[in-house]
């Protein structure tokens, strides 16, 4: 069953714990820490207040399931959920089977001036699906059951699904047919197609696949103004893009309800490679030149000293001791760093591709790790966020932010981002771990991602203040080097006051009136994306 205030699903073959060692190593690193009462979901449900909404044949109020839709997956909803501080519910949620059921519910949401919230996977990080405060009801409308591959063209590659369809789903649907969409985003098990498209998501292999943009070839989007078809063309210059219009509009333009994707026919071989080098500067010339020469990867992740420091630390001992002693016979030592990239496709491609790129990683001083490393990478893929939980029961708060810049402002972006979170909470006396890889690479620049590390303060309500200091001194930080305040977790509410400085007033105006045209009423996810919360 799906964990009701964290992350994932019970019996998920990608949860782990937090063994004594890993805690042993936190502690030495920030300082011992206490774990906090969990409310429990009994305790939350009776917070629920009665419904506001009449009744409909799609739409469901009980307290329990309108306690599992009123937050996502950020930090201050988990916060807020263990604390049992939750203030804002839903007022029902729907959960439609078709395109038409959509359109039936967005007739009764306009006749009773409903506010409407999508939801896809619910793996929002910054607040996509919370209610705001306010006098309307809110309906919140679970595509889940809009989960089926409703078309397959083998010619063109294309491949439509209901816009609720979850990533293994998706992928299950696909290679029953000899094909596969590539997409894979640490929320993979959980998040949707339809998500994917709403907040511009980017796949561990992009490199190879692209990202959503790239992959999103038309759709169906229900809005208040009408129906919009996005038909599936393979290129053209008629005019605005309307699928760069509906890609990346959180639900404030409304609900997309199927997605047709361009698929590929499942690779031969893949396999996974690590690397180590002397320093930061010899594994970022290298991931720079690996793109850039366009060898033909599917992934490229280059972690910092400190990540590949606490990643071995946390690791088997065994496993770093014969590694410190094969790095070490090749002069690699203190102030290495590590580098993960794929090969995909057909034998020969991942050969030549292999031959490549060892080329280049040797010629900047790389040694290449047994394929053990490798492969435990692609095992533990999508294992990082089922950490978070584990953590907090230890008394440890951890979270994320990203960015993108050119290559020529990834290290100064690098820095300050990483010194600004770890000097947030200087002042309380309290050290953040702080680390940082590279996750995705383009030959103009790279994402910057970013996790930091702290304890929790001595109730949630403290912790959660903790973290927004922490969090806006980083958010300042990436908007003063430059950067994008979100590469792939969207704006949501917790962005949003950020988005200014890289859309301009102009761009932003026209980002208004494009949700005012398709939602007049303002009635689609109000509060997200833009930085006026009531609009």
């Amino acid at each position: 069953m799906r964990h009701w205030n964290g992350w994932g699903n019970d019996n998920s073959e990608y949860a782990i714990t937090l063994d004594d060692s890993a805690r042993q190593v936190l502690g030495s690193l920030i300082g011992p820490a206490e774990s906090l009462p969990a409310a429990t979901l009994a305790e939350v449900a009776e917070k629920v207040p009665t419904s506001r909404l009449s009744d409909h044949r799609l739409v469901e109020t009980d307290a329990e399931v309108r306690v599992r839709h009123a937050r996502g997956q950020s930090l201050p909803d988990i916060l807020e959920m263990r604390g049992g501080a939750v203030d804002t519910f839903p007022d029902g949620v729907a959960f439609p089977e078709s395109s038409e059921d959509v359109r039936d519910l967005l007739d009764y949401a306009a006749a009773q001036d409903i506010t409407v919230i999508p939801y896809g996977g619910g793996t929002s990080v910054v607040g996509h699906i919370n209610p705001e405060v306010g006098e309307k009801p809110v309906l919140t409308i679970d595509l889940g059951r809009m989960n089926r591959l409703i078309e397959l063209d083998r010619d063109s590659q294309l491949a439509t699904f209901g816009a609720g369809t979850p990533g293994p789903l998706l992928e299950q649907h696909l290679q029953r047919e000899g094909y596969t969409l590539g997409h894979f985003p640490q929320s993979w098990e959980l998040s949707t197609v339809g998500g994917w498209v709403a907040s511009r998501s980017s796949g561990q292999q992009s490199l190879r696949y692209g990202r959503i943009e790239q992959m999103f070839a038309g759709g169906r989007v229900e809005t208040q103004a009408g129906t919009l078809e996005i038909p599936t063309i393979p290129a053209s210059s008629a005019g605005p893009d309307l699928r760069e219009v509906i890609m990346g509009s959180e639900g404030r333009m409304g609900i997309i309800t199927e997605v047709t994707v361009r698929v590929t026919p499942l690779p031969a071989e893949e396999s996974f490679h690590v690397m180590f080098y002397p320093g930061w500067s010899d594994g970022a010339a290298a991931a720079r030149q690996l793109v850039q020469d366009k060898v033909q990867l599917s992934m490229v992740r280059l972690s910092n000293e400190m990540e590949t420091m606490t990643l071995l630390l946390t690791g088997d001992a065994d496993r770093l001791a014969t590694l410190d002693s094969h790095l070490a016979a090749n002069s690699i030592g203190d102030g290495r760093v590590m580098m993960t990239f794929g090969v995909t496709g057909s034998a020969r491609q991942c050969e030549l591709s292999q031959e490549l790129a060892r080329a280049v990683c040797t010629a900047h001083g790389g040694v290449e790790a047994g394929p053990e490393f490798g492969e435990s990478w692609a095992h533990g893929r999508f294992s990082a966020p089922y950490l978070r939980d584990p953590l907090l029961d230890a008394g440890f708060a951890v979270d994320t932010m990203e960015t993108a810049v050119d290559w020529g402002n990834v290290d100064s972006t690098l820095a300050a981002v990483e010194t600004a979170i770890r000097e947030a909470a200087t002042a309380e006396g309290e050290q953040v771990h702080v680390y940082t890889h590279l996750s995705h690479v383009y030959s103009q620049g790279s994402s910057i991602y970013t996790t930091y590390m702290f304890r929790c303060d001595d109730d949630y309500q403290k912790t959660l203040e903790r973290w927004h200091r922490i969090k806006a001194a980083g958010a300042n930080a990436i908007v003063s080097c430059g950067g994008t305040i979100s590469h792939q977790h969207g704006v949501g509410a917790d962005h949003r006051d950020y988005i200014a400085a890289e859309k301009g007033p102009l761009g932003l105006e026209a980002i208004r009136q494009l949700c005012d045209f398709f939602d007049p009423d303002g009635r689609f996810n109000p509060g997200k994306l833009l930085p006026d919360a009531n609009q």
